[in-house]
């Protein structure tokens, strides 16, 4: 079940909230000893600690060092920044249309060397044709009632995902079976779709899993880009997160790697979707 954008910001605070207040359990610390030690009110510590106000990156350094824990410092600052900074809404980022969205993620792109994909619901958009993208941007544009530039926003999308093919650089991507069954555009759009996977698997790049709907896997979850080891970009209905802590991020990694042992390879993954092929005739 998918949750809104203001629940998952405020669980990521209060994610944060719970962390420094482990660490001062942990070292056998009262709020009135943080206080002192950092020099605060005591009520600061309270609204830290209860998730009321957000800590500052130095609140989180002194909350740190008076617990003796400076190595855990940048990681909770990190998780921090990502509860107040990981919410892009979609409507605010495609006023001016979907080419701005997909040319704002090119320098991430770019410098990725390893990029982890998962998707419950629609091919990726670095596997998509110019047809099926179009389609479902078009859509997007409908439903966000947000100015309908799908065309020219399919044909960056389509641009972008030229560099499947340069040297130095893995793709994994994995899909589960629902993906390629939900028709986006027309049975023609969506077949020649689901042949350019077949192609595009053939990159030596690109590494292709699909999840059978059979499998015994976990649950399905929302639709995530893992960049390097370093970001998760995960998409919702409302809102685009990006999420840099790294604890976090390997959860994102530890998820990937479930999916990707529940996921068919190869010829496997072919049959199955060569019969979402034949599904459409």
């Amino acid at each position: 079940m998918s949750v809104s954008p203001s629940a998952r910001i405020q669980e990521a605070r209060e994610r944060v909230a719970a962390r420094l207040r482990e660490l001062r359990l942990d070292a056998g610390l009262t709020g009135q000893d943080i206080a002192v030690r950092s020099g605060w009110q005591k009520s600061k510590v309270s609204r830290i600690q209860g998730g009321v106000s957000a800590p500052s990156d130095d609140d989180i350094r002194a909350w740190c060092r008076a617990c003796g824990a400076e190595d855990q410092a940048d990681d909770i600052i990190a998780a921090s920044r990502d509860a107040n900074t990981m919410y892009t809404e979609w409507r605010r980022i495609q006023r001016t249309g979907l080419k701005r969205v997909q040319e704002s993620r090119i320098p991430i792109h770019e410098r990725t060397t390893y990029m982890r994909v998962y998707s419950s619901s629609v091919i990726p958009g670095m596997l998509q044709t110019q047809e099926y993208a179009q389609a479902l941007l078009h859509d997007i544009a409908r439903f966000h009632g947000t100015p309908d530039d799908s065309h020219a926003a399919a044909d960056a999308r389509v641009a972008r995902s030229r560099i499947l093919r340069r040297p130095g650089r893995t793709f994994l991507f994995v899909l589960e079976e629902a993906a390629l069954r939900r028709r986006i555009g027309t049975a023609e759009t969506m077949a020649a779709q689901l042949g350019n996977l077949l192609t595009l698997s053939t990159v030596p790049s690109v590494r292709l899993g699909v999840i059978p709907a059979s499998a015994d896997a976990m649950w399905p979850l929302e639709t995530f880009t893992l960049y390097d080891e370093e970001a998760v970009y995960v998409e919702l209905l409302t809102a685009a997160m990006t999420i840099t802590a790294p604890t976090e991020v390997g959860q994102y990694l530890a998820a990937h790697g479930e999916m990707e042992s529940a996921a068919l390879f190869g010829h496997d993954a072919y049959r199955v979707i060569a019969a979402c092929i034949s599904a459409l005739v």
